[in-house]
């Protein structure tokens, strides 16, 4: 019996959050943890495991994480279109797990194999739960904003396990440690999701529901199979970050061309504005991601080699820290910045999406003005201060909260609601090509180390961190300059 809940009953829910939220949530964070789990280790492994160059492993790490989201944005399409979020979120889960377990079998023979899975697997399973989310609510329910906070929560207590376990296991037991236990939870998550997937009832269903049952299966095996035959595609291209380019560059234009494309069919000129405003948004968030995702690439390798294994009173592995610190802090502050701004908003002084914008720009580059001052706190064996790089991760987190949650939030009331799962796809190839960029950046960094000591790797790294943080601080300003222009696009959505 998988109907005998109603969408309306689902919306006309009682107190702060829907039940499905909590199902959802759980079925998020463990996804969260394997994708952090790989994010967290990718670099490292590469440079210490498979001996690449660090220009190299990030300008490597870049693509396959650029491949990551761009794969969002055709899961997403095939979601809407074909299968439904349901069944699009189920085979992905499977083809994750499967990208893992193959890893884990010879970490070193099927690294770029198991990969490139993952990278299909993730790009089916990531878009379909924050969209469902955001169908649990009315249009209107001014809880939406309360509701993705909370999942924001969420998927961050699987990034910071994520972040901790499997390098740890890598680096201290054994690489196929670290790879099985990103299977083991992506299981768990598959598993929450096949018990409480009917209490989602028609949310996520195939929209091809009223089709013959024929028809339908013949759309939905033809996704599948398509997936498995570009396999061999993506890991050619994985291995050779030349051809990455030539995907990215064609994969954008033809994005560009579809939201124009969709942009032209809507007829009502106020519904058009908006939908321009949701796509300065979206490219902001390209930017605040090309500046930020250094933590997977280049801000990894720095903490691998140029940090104490001193934290306040605690001895850790510097890059425990690198990958688990942002979760944390999002997990602590995350309830308190929504508090602020409820608070805020109870006196009318609450900033507008656009001013959060600009601010999380501010913050992002004041994160990164610190990760520079790191260069000042170095001890005699050329190791700077863990301390000061939580410090700056600190001040990287809360710009990244005033922009990520409130960021799907605000897609998600400015576009008209078929081209939701388009919107949301758009908002993770956006991440794409700020992954792509990151690569790109973080590879300039390394190059830019001519010596072979960690004091002159420690200069180049600072030295680019530095650069970073002045994109910032011009993007927040420019941003908040233009608030009036932009308000004025977004009409009454506030």
């Amino acid at each position: 019996m998988e109907n005998n809940i109603t969408l309306e009953e689902i919306q006309n829910f009682k107190g702060k959050y829907p039940k499905q939220l909590w199902y959802l949530f759980l079925v998020e964070m463990w996804e969260r943890f394997c994708f952090y789990g790989m994010r967290g280790v990718l670099a490292v492994f590469m440079v210490d495991q498979l001996g690449l160059v660090e220009g190299k492993a990030n300008l490597q790490y870049g693509a396959i994480q650029a491949f990551v989201y761009a794969f969002t944005f055709i899961g997403g399409i095939f979601a809407d279109k074909v299968l439904g979020f349901k069944k699009s979120l189920l085979f992905g889960g499977i083809v994750m797990i499967l990208g893992n377990l193959l890893i884990a079998a010879s970490p070193h023979d099927f690294f770029y194999y198991g990969i490139t899975l993952s990278i299909i697997g993730t790009g089916f399973f990531k878009p379909n739960v924050s969209s469902m989310v955001g169908e649990l609510y009315h249009e209107n329910d001014g809880r939406r904003d309360a509701g993705y906070g909370l999942f924001y929560a969420g998927i961050n207590i699987g990034g910071m396990l994520g972040g901790a376990i499997p390098i740890y296991l890598g680096k201290n037991y054994s690489w196929s440690l670290c790879f099985l236990s990103a299977a083991i939870v992506m299981i768990i998550g598959v598993v929450t999701f096949l018990l409480t997937k009917k209490h989602l009832a028609p949310i996520g269903n195939s929209p091809l529901e009223n089709h013959a049952p024929k028809k339908r299966n013949l759309y939905e095996i033809a996704v599948y199979v398509g997936s498995f035959v570009v396999i061999p595609l993506v890991y050619i291209m994985v291995i050779n970050s030349d051809f990455t380019e030539y995907f990215m560059y064609t994969i954008g234009v033809l994005a560009l061309g579809y939201f124009l494309y969709e942009l032209i069919l809507i007829k009502e000129r106020k519904q058009q504005l908006k939908f321009l405003a949701a796509f300065i948004f979206i490219f902001a968030y390209f930017m605040f991601m090309a500046i930020s995702e250094q933590s997977g690439g280049s801000l990894s390798l720095f903490a691998k080699d140029n940090l104490t294994n001193k934290l306040l009173f605690f001895n850790i592995d510097p890059n425990v820290v690198n990958n688990s610190i942002n979760s944390l802090y999002v997990i602590i502050f995350s309830p308190l910045v929504g508090l602020l701004w409820i608070f805020m908003a109870k006196r009318k002084i609450e900033p507008n999406t656009v001013i959060k914008f600009g601010l999380s720009f501010i913050l992002l580059a004041a994160g990164f003005f610190i990760f520079y001052a790191a260069r000042y706190f170095v001890n005699q064996d050329g190791l700077s201060s863990l301390d000061v790089f939580a410090l700056g991760y600190l001040l990287y987190t809360l710009g990244e909260l005033c922009i990520g949650p409130i960021g799907m939030s605000v897609i998600t009331k400015l576009s008209p609601k078929r081209l939701f799962g388009m919107m949301m796809g758009l908002w993770f190839l956006s991440s794409a090509f700020g992954q792509f960029a990151a690569g790109k950046l973080g590879a300039e960094m390394s190059d830019a180390n001519t010596g072979t000591t960690l004091m002159s790797k420690l200069m180049a790294y600072t030295d680019g961190y530095y650069q970073l943080a002045l994109y910032a601080l011009v993007a927040g300003i420019a941003f908040i300059v233009l608030t009036p222009l932009i308000r004025r696009l977004m009409q009454e959505v506030k």
